[in-house]
């Protein structure tokens, strides 16, 4: 069945579908026309695959501590009053879904909240161990029974449109059904997700290619903190098989990380042993591996501790995991590894989810909106997804729909050149299949100046042969008047890789030389030559274009 044509004009347009993306939807109001594009099918993001969210409803917590906790975790550089609209709206934000629908454990009468590393208390709810899958199951379905919202999944947006006057956002380059066409909105809003796939060993899904994040760079939109990115420490390590994700609620239930010896060794890193923030752990795991040079290269996850009936109540999809490659976590402790996790940095937004562009705002992963800090709190993603995306409730636009007026772009269709694309591709292919391991070793848990140089010179020329391809010339020069016609379902195919390799190199770009620049080190981003946190560095990096510079 053919897939009804994306309008030419919507007055708010969202990019993304996952929690950040539904929510905003569902917040909007009634009588603005809405429509949510994705560049897959539904339900194929990053946030169906969280775990938990975090919120201060138990009577003897309070948002204060929550507060407190994500200020510690975020390393001096979290924005304490986005911290404090965060705590503070989480208890109604999880009223807010328990009203959609979404079920979460409960002990008795009152749900039911897990401790997760450094949190000061247990404040995490869970769905099962499918927290995000029940998430954006209820919020898919009420945003397809509202009239005034049109999905659209197989929709990949390519260029910020911008109006030549004002400056301010005013549509975007869409690639669907065999064409790039041009969509106006009176506000567009980035709510791709996260960059994971610019590393090699990631949990996070093959759609996440930092799309909103180039495309606003590009576009001239301030870029904060792109050096920090939170490396997950115990993800399933098993020879030629994605990582599999290994949640922290195991070690807060008293499972123990150890070596190949058997030896608890985190208690040398930290006083808070496996407890300790994310990103004490994964390095605590990087400089022991160094240190020991164990083979096979892991360490492993000790969860004999729990009680059997526990664990089965608790994590059946992990069990199912082990056995499926011979693994009894019953009666053996298993092989882990830290992976790139999350992204903190992103699209500099206000409390508003404003960007520094008139008319385009930024929401979940793909935004900085200064809560995060230097390294996430656990379960804080989620929640974030959901406060800032409500902020889009007091959303003023003109509306586009039912105005008469033309707005003086006619649209000229221009047909593809017919080409050889084989030779293009092979070389988009060689860097999609590069970069991410060379980030991995440039800009992986620990990092160093003459590393991340040769990551930067190797990216130039990565860059340099991408914009001399024909195929880019569609995604860097198509102009607001033209719409194109291309000859083929493979040549969709082929635009959509293009376009994908390219945002991931301009968001290894941010984030390798934001990492060289930044000379200390602080939460997820760690440098062997720059081993302390420097107190000149308890600031913002800030870009636009090519100049960089601290906050205030």
């Amino acid at each position: 069945m053919k897939m009804p044509t994306i309008p030419s004009k919507f007055d708010v347009l969202i990019i993304g579908s996952g929690a950040a993306g539904l929510y905003a939807a569902l917040c909007l109001p009634n009588h603005l026309q809405v429509g949510l594009i994705t560049k897959d099918a539904l339900k194929t993001g990053a946030s169906s695959w969280a775990r938990g969210i975090a919120a201060a409803i138990d009577p003897a917590d309070t948002p204060l501590s929550h507060w407190e906790d994500t200020l510690k975790a975020g390393a001096g550089i979290c924005e304490p009053e986005a911290v404090k609209l965060l705590t503070d709206l989480a208890p109604g934000a999880i009223e807010s879904l328990l009203e959609m629908g979404v079920t979460f454990d409960r002990k008795g009468q009152k749900l039911a909240q897990e401790l997760e590393a450094a949190h000061s208390r247990p404040r995490v709810l869970h769905s099962g161990e499918t927290t995000g899958k029940v998430l954006i199951d209820t919020l898919t379905a009420q945003v397809l029974e509202r009239e005034n919202i049109q999905v659209f999944s197989q929709a990949f947006a390519l260029s910020l449109w911008l109006n030549q006057v004002t400056g301010n956002c005013q549509g975007v380059s869409v690639l669907n059904q065999g064409s790039i066409r041009w969509i106006r909105a009176a506000a567009v809003v980035l709510a791709t997700g996260g960059c994971g796939q610019v590393f090699c060993h990631t949990t996070n899904p093959t759609v996440s290619t930092g799309d909103g994040i180039a495309l606003a760079w590009r576009a001239g939109a301030l870029i904060r903190d792109p050096e920090f990115f939170q490396f997950h420490p115990t993800a399933l390590t098993v020879g030629g098989i994605p990582r599999f994700l290994v949640t922290e609620i195991v070690r807060g239930e008293g499972a123990h990380l150890v070596d190949s010896q058997g030896e608890r060794f985190a208690f040398d890193y930290h006083p808070s042993g496996e407890l300790a923030p994310r990103d004490v752990v994964s390095r605590a795991i990087f400089s022991h591996l160094q240190k020991t040079q164990p083979d096979p290269y892991c360490v492993y996850l000790d969860l004999r501790p729990i009680k059997a009936q526990r664990m089965r109540e608790r994590f059946p999809s992990i069990i199912q995991a082990c056995q499926q490659w011979g693994i009894d976590l019953f009666t053996q402790p298993i092989p882990i590894a830290p992976v790139a996790h999350y992204f903190m940095g992103g699209v500099a937004t206000n409390l508003e989810s404003c960007t520094s562009i008139g008319g385009l705002y930024a929401i979940g992963e793909t935004a900085s909106t200064g809560v995060h800090g230097a390294n996430r709190l656990a379960s804080n993603s989620l929640l974030e997804c959901i406060v800032f995306a409500a902020q889009l409730s007091q959303l003023t636009v003109h509306p586009q729909i039912n105005d008469d007026d033309d707005p003086g772009y006619p649209s000229i269709p221009i047909k593809m050149e017919q080409q050889d694309w084989n030779n293009e591709m092979e070389k988009v292919k060689s860097i999609r299949e590069n970069l991410p391991k060379l980030m991995w070793q440039s800009a992986g848990i620990s990092r160093s100046q003459a590393i991340l140089e040769d990551g930067i010179s190797q990216l130039h020329i990565w860059r340099s042969q991408l914009t001399d391809l024909n195929i880019v010339g569609y995604l860097l020069k198509a102009t607001p008047n033209q719409t194109v016609q291309l000859d083929s379902d493979r040549a969709e195919q082929n635009l959509r890789l293009a376009a994908e390799t390219f945002n991931l190199m301009d968001v290894a770009y941010l984030m390798l030389k934001s990492a060289a620049w930044r000379t200390e080190s602080r939460g997820g981003h760690y440098r062997s030559d720059y081993s302390q946190t420097s107190a000149d560095w308890q600031l913002h990096t800030l870009i636009q274009g090519d100049y960089w510079h601290k906050s205030a």
